[in-house]
């Protein structure tokens, strides 16, 4: 397992750094559906399961008690605004793998959230370098409005595949729409292809 590893997303590298059709805040809007929910970190788990050769479960401390990685990422929202300069930390996707082990036909998570939210994501995506189990932004813990404790962080995708509140990852073999792309919401959701809706 990887120490302190600090990795820049490589959309930060870009000679422009906003996607077509998105404007640059300062400010981190607040979205999302329904209420905001309480978490009580003494109940709390995080939980891996569908096609893996190890079902796993996290509780909080276990969570917290692995190394730390930092993401130097942008982050893009579907409804055109875009954040630039985030430093994410928590724990990166690719650092649990080796416990999970996902099974060679599984080639799309579902991620599970809090009130039963759910997103889709192809599994190259949710495996990629930059993609992590995030409870800070900028040397501060997530607010429960941009889902305290842990969310996932997939940079390379619209915000909403960055599920706030994040309780599960589900393997499945097929692709599986989450709550938005139920009601409209591209089933990948690349900023840089305007990938909004179907």
């Amino acid at each position: 397992m990887r120490e302190n590893v600090e990795i820049v997303s490589e959309d930060t590298l870009r000679k422009v750094r906003i996607p077509p059709g998105q404007f640059e805040t300062k400010k981190w809007p607040i979205l999302h559906a329904g209420s905001t929910p309480r978490v009580n970190l003494e109940t709390w788990s995080l939980s891996f399961f569908g096609l893996v050769e190890t079902p796993l479960s996290l509780n909080w401390t276990e969570l917290r008690a692995m190394p730390a990685s930092r993401v130097f990422a942008d982050m893009h929202c579907v409804t055109r605004w875009s954040m630039l300069d985030n430093t994410w930390e928590g724990v990166l996707v690719g650092d649990l793998m080796p416990r999970v082990r996902p099974r060679p036909e599984a080639k799309f998570v579902l991620v599970h959230a809090e009130q039963g939210w759910t997103t889709n994501l192809p599994l190259a995506d949710f495996l990629a370098d930059d993609a992590l189990f995030a409870w800070s932004r900028n040397g501060e813990e997530l607010a429960p409005d941009h889902g305290r404790p842990l969310r996932l962080v997939v940079p390379k995708l619209y915000a909403w595949k960055s599920a706030k509140w994040v309780r599960g990852i589900e393997f499945l073999a097929d692709d599986q729409p989450g709550f938005w792309e139920q009601n409209g919401y591209h089933m990948r959701g690349d900023p840089w292809a305007e990938q909004r809706f179907w």
